[in-house]
């Protein structure tokens, strides 16, 4: 399941994930969120934390997130992403230089941290 982070100030979208995230969440939540976000913003600045309690990600779910990111590839400003998941982090670190915008990774327990870097505070 993917819920948006609440409280962020404005042009900074925040999305957890916990569970099974699915192609479902994607169409219900990232999706909307995303083109909402952009027509307040140019850019966004997005932090996307995936939890202890997430189990995984589904095929479709993979597949919705490539499209999300390579659709608005230059609306992103600053990407802050907060996992313990090793396999996340070395995605994040081999394949960050292609978003546009900076990326940036914390743990878990980072999260508070990750919250005021991609603010901007």
């Amino acid at each position: 399941m993917i819920e948006l982070i609440p409280d962020l100030p404005p042009g900074v979208l925040g999305l957890t994930a916990s569970g099974q995230v699915t192609a479902e969440d994607y169409e219900t939540v990232v999706i909307p969120a995303v083109e909402a976000a952009l027509k307040a913003h140019d850019k966004i600045r997005l932090l996307y934390h995936i939890g202890p309690e997430w189990t995984g990600f589904t095929a479709g779910a993979m597949w919705d997130d490539a499209k999300v990111g390579l659709a608005h590839r230059a609306a992103w400003e600053k990407v802050a992403v907060v996992t313990d998941v090793p396999w996340i982090h070395a995605g994040v670190k081999y394949f960050g230089f292609t978003i546009p915008g900076e990326v940036r990774l914390f743990g878990n327990d980072a999260l508070e941290m990750a919250k005021a870097w991609v603010a901007g505070e």
